[in-house]
């Protein structure tokens, strides 16, 4: 029987999709290291809560943005982690980064992509006019969340709302797509669509 998939999550604010994961039944166990760019990052307090292995990896104590990313894929490595989970992770990683951890980093992300890439996304939408929003779940790659996608989910918000109302419906669509996508990876799920090269396809 295989060993069972471990989690490593990168996070720089509050820490909800964190939480989130913590909280699942089935992911809570899997998450053994939460690392983050910013000391004062609520996720690391929910992480030191629930007896996860933390550590910062801040800009300025590092020479370079590239020479933080190879620290923390080294730390990564020490704890053996075989998934990247980036929930909340506001820095851009390098490609060094992603090579040493290829098809396996996920990331959520505010808009249905391809729509809205980048930052401020749910803004991107409402200067779009849009009436349908979403969350996306897909892999790193180096581009710019143009990593293929795993899993979708989209809602209706009424006419008005700006991007604060959007993002707090936007919320529990990536505190339930998240988890589930931990599932299905630790699972042996997924697999890419040979004809779609964005998109992956999941078994049953």
């Amino acid at each position: 029987m295989a060993a069972p998939l471990r989690v490593g999550v990168l996070a720089s604010g509050a820490g909800t999709n964190l939480q989130a994961l913590l909280d699942d039944p089935e992911v809570g166990p899997l998450v053994v290291a939460v690392a983050s760019d910013r000391a004062v990052a609520g996720a690391l307090e929910r992480a030191r809560r629930a007896g996860v292995p933390t550590a910062v990896f801040a800009r300025e104590e590092h020479a370079d943005r590239a020479a933080r990313d190879a620290a923390m894929a080294d730390w990564l490595h020490a704890q053996d982690v075989g998934l990247v989970v980036l929930a909340g992770y506001m820095a851009l990683l390098e490609a060094p980064f992603i090579a040493r951890f290829r098809d396996r980093i996920v990331n959520v992300h505010p808009s249905l992509l391809p729509a809205f890439p980048g930052i401020a996304a749910v803004q991107q939408a409402i200067d779009y006019g849009v009436k349908v929003f979403g969350v996306t779940v897909h892999l790193v790659d180096e581009g710019v969340d143009t990593g293929a996608i795993l899993l979708q989910r989209a809602i209706e918000l009424p006419p008005g709302a700006d991007a604060a109302a959007a993002l707090r419906a936007l919320r529990p669509l990536e505190h339930t797509l998240l988890p589930q996508a931990v599932r299905l990876l630790a699972a042996g799920r997924v697999r890419r669509d040979p004809g779609h090269p964005r998109r992956l396809l999941v078994d049953a």
